[in-house]
């Protein structure tokens, strides 16, 4: 199957009957599993009319049971557009649950986009978004051009209404912590010239083209996200995306058609935002990255390579797949077959693109698909939840997905030439920010893996962890290292205090808090770098408290006593500000249950629990001792922050 129109989610599986799954959804209504049938049923490939279907019928269970899905992070999105985009809420809220987020949309009166920033008692305002989609139309950017003029006046205007965007965005940021997306146009204005439209540089269409280019200009200097439809239009066809007809009647300049697809280009966004992305792609072998049966046809009888269209299209999917792990994402293995004769293949094909060395965990036996995917999460240490399942066997797909619904398995074409498009449509992996430690992802885990061998063959935990020679750099939050405190904030969720989630805005107003304590941890070891892997927010109350906002680590480290040379810093940063007591909080959630006694491991005293489970828990500063760890703590100096900032 070829990349479809963008009117239909490919990658998802077909709903075999919506009408009842929808009607035994709309039986739910007063009962709290609504809210899990809801996601269940948005993960299908749905039209718009299902899609609208399903939207009226979440919505018109707002109060009811549960008025929230309890797994979902809430979002407020307002939307400031030139052109009507009414007609795209339904895509969007299932768009964003689809990614786990529940999201509430504002939109002022058509035209009225100004008037709302300008007012200050405006709804928009008294919203208090979380975040604000700019959608200026085609029309809007290129009204008043003609063909006349040469460059320099094309670009006097193009900065004249670039600076009109910048003092609005402005605008906002200056009175909330929220996060900003910009949104490209779509360059439907016929061109004048042809091919050579460029050379019309005060064209309408190009100045489309040009202010496309300036919105990702923009959003690099200014740390904007983008939603892109320019780019899916152009791979897509702009019949799917826009109907002349629709711009005159309704000023549409999105076609309601397009609706569901563009829904899930912002529910991927916000999802991102929200570190709600995938993690890790568990990849199938046998005809999934080569084409036949390694147990049957033998290494000599694979189709990979030149030679074949076939084999020159599964060599295309590894080097996706490579550049994807290059990237940060976690690639790993689910084969039923023989492990030697699988390994064999990538240690000896010549026509291979992946190598042992590429994955981070190679799971080949005759276990089911789904024992095997659990096995891989516990080894890796991530959730369910942050896995994507390539198989291109329909079977496998609908076991993986039957057993573990929570992970993402894309309906792969039957063709391996549409392959890494459809994983690249799918936007499971779709980011806002690629930090240094992403880009070290491949070798932090296959170093995970020598470190997980020693810790095995050790007969003496104290002597392990000594001969590991850690070493804690530690420092307060800053521009260089913020993008992954955000990241870690907003993706930990098992060794996370409180699960309090933070956008960069409000980290950034955080660090400039002299009341405020934020700092990072980064780890390193024999084997290597292991990244920034804590962060620990804490604010004063009064002059003697500091409490402890937010604690949380990856648990790629655990095990290695390094919360507790945390706790170290934490307690001589207190001492020396002056602060006697450290309180600190935990608030449960499904995943965070690991860490319900991590205070009272650290010797803080429980103080409070209130009904939900919730803890608040009191340490003194002036009776602490500091903790046996075999992890030496250097504060980081300004060097390492600028060689780090290079290697950035």
């Amino acid at each position: 199957m070829a990349a479809v129109p963008g009117q239909r989610l490919y990658w998802l599986p077909t709903a075999r009957d919506f009408r009842r799954s929808l009607a035994e959804l709309d039986a739910l209504r007063m009962d709290r599993s609504f809210w899990d049938g809801a996601i269940a049923l948005a993960q299908h490939n749905l039209d718009l009319v299902q899609t609208i279907q399903l939207d009226r019928l979440i919505r018109s269970n707002a109060g009811a049971a549960d008025s929230r899905p309890q797994a979902a992070r809430f979002v407020r999105l307002a939307i400031l557009a030139t052109s009507t985009t009414s007609h795209l809420q339904p895509g969007i809220r299932i768009g964003c649950l689809r990614r786990g987020v529940n999201v509430d949309i504002y939109e002022p009166g058509f035209g009225q986009y100004r008037h709302a920033i300008a007012d200050l008692g405006s709804e928009f305002w008294a919203f208090r978004p979380d975040v604000v989609l700019v959608a200026l139309d085609a029309h809007h950017v290129s009204r008043g051009h003609s063909a006349l003029g040469d460059r320099s006046a094309a670009e006097e205007r193009l900065n004249h209404s670039l600076n009109e965007l910048k003092r609005l965005c402005g605008t906002i940021r200056e009175r909330l912590p929220c996060r900003i997306i910009l949104q490209t146009a779509l360059p439907i204005i016929p061109a004048l010239l042809g091919a050579n439209e460029h050379r019309l540089p005060n064209s309408p269409r190009q100045m489309i083209l040009s202010w496309n280019e300036a919105l990702r200009d923009l959003a690099e200097q200014e740390g904007f996200d983008l939603i892109t439809p320019d780019q899916y239009a152009a791979w897509q066809g702009w019949g799917c995306w826009f109907d002349p007809a629709l711009w005159h009647k309704a000023k549409q300049e999105i076609s309601p058609l397009v609706g569901p697809f563009y829904g899930d280009l912002v529910g991927r966004v916000l999802g991102a935002q929200s570190g709600a992305s995938s993690k890790c792609l568990v990849l199938d072998l046998d005809n999934t990255l080569w084409g036949g049966v390694i147990g049957d046809d033998g290494p000599n009888g694979l189709v990979l390579g030149a030679g074949s269209a076939a084999g020159e299209a599964f060599c295309a999917f590894q080097r996706y797949l490579s550049n994807l792990g290059e990237r940060g994402v976690i690639l790993a293995v689910c084969s039923k077959n023989d492990e030697a004769n699988a390994t064999a293949v990538f240690e000896h094909h010549p026509e291979m693109v992946l190598r042992l060395k590429d994955i981070a965990c190679f799971c080949a036996n005759w276990n089911d698909k789904a024992t095997n995917i659990r096995s891989i999460a516990s080894t890796l240490n991530i959730g369910l939840d942050s896995i994507v399942f390539a198989d291109d066997n329909p079977a496998e797909r609908e076991w993986v997905r039957s057993r573990l619904p929570s992970v993402r398995v894309p309906e792969l074409p039957a063709d391996p030439a549409h392959f890494a498009q459809c994983l690249s449509d799918s936007g499971y992996f779709e980011a806002v920010v690629v930090t240094a430690d992403d880009l070290g992802k491949a070798g932090q885990y296959q170093a995970n893996e020598e470190r997980a061998n020693a810790a095995s063959a050790a007969t003496d935990m104290d002597a392990f962890l000594a001969e590991l020679r850690m070493e804690l750099i530690w420092g307060p939050f800053d521009d260089i290292n913020r993008p992954r405190v955000v990241q870690l904030i907003n993706k930990t969720n098992q060794f996370n205090l409180t699960t309090q989630r933070c956008s960069d805005q409000e980290v950034s107003a955080f660090e400039r808090d002299p009341r405020c304590l934020g700092l990072h941890f980064r780890l390193l070891d024999r084997f290597g770098d292991n990244g920034i892997i804590s962060v620990v927010m804490a604010r004063a109350d009064g002059d003697e408290t500091l409490v402890l906002e937010n604690w949380l680590m990856s648990c790629r480290v655990l095990g290695r006593r390094v919360e507790r040379a945390v706790l170290a810093v934490v307690a001589t940063e207190a001492r020396s500000r002056g602060y006697r007591t450290i309180v600190g909080k935990f608030r449960p959630t499904e995943r965070n249950q690991m860490v319900r006694e991590h205070y009272r491991s650290l010797g803080f005293a429980c103080v409070a629990e209130d009904a939900s489970g919730a803890t608040t828990w009191c340490f003194d500063v002036d009776s602490f001792a500091d903790l046996p760890v075999p992890i030496d703590i250097t504060e980081r100096k300004t060097e390492w922050m600028s060689a780090q900032s290079t290697l950035a």
